[in-house]
Order: C-alpha cells, then structure tokens, then sequence
C-alpha cells in the first residue's frame, strides 16, 4: 500500500462534491495491479452473478462480494449474509489490499474508524446501469461508503435526500476513489448506463469496489 498518498488532508488532496462527500481522483493507480489480483482470486471462489429484484426482475450488473458479509438480493428481500447462497460456503475473505485501501480513503476523506467488513463488487458492461437508490440494508448510518472505480469511463448519479431532487452526473474514471457519508450517507445514487469506448487494459467493462460497514 502506497500510504504516502494518503498523508495530505482531505481539503487539499480532493475534491468535495458534497457536505459530507469527497472525490480523489486516480488515488487507487497505485494499487491496481494488487486489487486485480485480489479480484482474480475472489471470482475464482464467488463468481459473477446476476440477481432478482424482489420484484422479480434480473439485474443488468453482475456481482459478486468479499467479506465477512455479502449482499444478496431476491424475492425475498435485500440483504446482508455470511454465506455465498451459490456455494454454501463463506465469502471470499475481503484481501487486504482491499481494506487497507477503503480505510485510507476514508480517513482521508475524514471518517478515521472505518472498517469495512462487505465489498460489494459489480461489473457493468456496455448498457448496463443502476438506478437511483439508497444504500439503506446496513445497520449503522454513521459509517461512510468508499466506492472504486476501475476500467471504463462511468457517469455517477449523485442525487439529492428524496427520490425526485435532480442528480448530478459526475464522470468516474480508472482509479477514482469516491467516499460519501455524514449528511450524505443517504443521497440518491446509481450509474447511468454504460456508454464509450473500452478501456485500454480492462476492455469494455467497469469494476466497482465498494466497501461498506454492514453490521
């Protein structure tokens, strides 16, 4: 982990989208080599998964999790659980490339004690998107939200504390690092679809980490 990005206060080392919201920009470069190592070895145990809607409706984005806790969603609800419902098995250990990089982020984005035990990871194709939600299934508010971006370029819906504000689109590109909670903990969000041309070494796909407190 290369720490010496993360020694710059939050004021001066990215950009703030809102009360409670920070943007840095490429701050994971450094460490992708690790997180795609990671990613490998995570897919081997969890692979990608399409999941119903409570409604009924298959997800355009396939996921996966690591962590002590995954997030699964089907007829009967969304959800947090300890057990990989493909496998029976637990999910794939969080690396510790994986960890040490949210709690960075978040520090510096000035949440000190954040320790995430779920990474959701999502991989969006050409097309695919999510709509405007809030992250809601954890059990304690108070902690941030540090998402990762890798691969294609995407445009972040950052919407407003009702379902109706307008959101803003924001581009996220190969290595940004987005950390939101506080008065924001509970905004709006979700991807437009995905659109351009593929990235040079990912191809046409986005990865999204993003790290949560779940319980």
């Amino acid at each position: 982990m290369s720490l010496d990005l993360f020694t710059a206060t939050h004021a001066d080392a990215g950009e703030q989208i809102g009360a409670g919201t920070w943007l840095f920009r490429q701050r994971a470069l450094p460490e992708v080599a690790a997180l795609a190592g990671g990613l490998r070895l995570i897919l081997a145990q969890a692979p990608w998964r399409h999941l119903i809607t409570p409604g009924g409706h298959r997800m355009a984005v396939a996921m996966t999790n690591c962590g002590t806790l995954g997030w699964h969603s089907d007829e009967a609800g969304y959800r947090y659980q300890p057990v990989d419902p493909l496998s029976g098995h637990p999910w794939p250990a969080m690396p510790p490339a994986f960890a040490e990089l949210a709690r960075q982020a978040a520090a510096l984005a000035g949440y000190p004690d954040f320790h995430p035990d779920a990474c959701l990871i999502n991989r969006y194709r050409p097309g695919a998107g999510l709509s405007l939600h809030q992250d809601r299934n954890e059990q304690d508010h108070g902690q941030p939200v540090v998402s990762v971006s890798l691969g294609m370029e995407a445009r972040f819906l950052w919407g407003g504390l009702q379902r109706g504000q307008t959101a803003l689109k924001l581009p996220l590109y190969h290595g940004d690092i987005l950390v939101w909670g506080g008065p924001d903990r509970l905004r709006f969000h979700g991807i437009a679809p995905l659109q351009g041309p593929p990235h040079p070494e990912w191809g046409l796909k986005r990865i999204n980490l993003t790290f949560r407190r779940a319980r």
